[in-house]
């Protein structure tokens, strides 16, 4: 999975780079045909801002989290994306077993 951080008015350190790469690792395991992940990363005043796109076959999932900490963003959004591709992944397979089941 190709993974692109962005920051916007903020400096993406190596430790909050690992910090998001660890996050979004869990995603593999619910679905293994992710192409790409873009996280943008946001600081407005007081709010920090957490966006993610995933780019998976045939489709895209878009989420957003705000939080007064970055690293509490980062996690409302990993759960986020990871809920959305549950869901997908769920109807994926039930539209192959509906096919299937005829």
């Amino acid at each position: 999975m190709q993974m692109n951080i962005t920051g916007l008015q903020l400096d993406i350190t190596d430790a909050l780079r690992d910090y998001v790469t660890e996050k979004l690792a869990r995603l593999e395991r619910h679905f293994d045909k992710i192409i790409s992940v873009q996280i943008t990363l946001e600081v407005d005043k007081l709010q920090q801002k957490a966006e993610g796109t995933l780019h998976i076959a045939g489709n895209d999932l878009v989420a957003e989290a705000e939080h007064t900490d970055m690293y509490a963003a980062i996690d409302l959004l990993a759960d986020r994306l990871d809920r959305q591709l549950i869901k997908h992944k769920e109807k994926h397979i039930g539209r192959q077993q509906g096919v299937n089941a005829r």
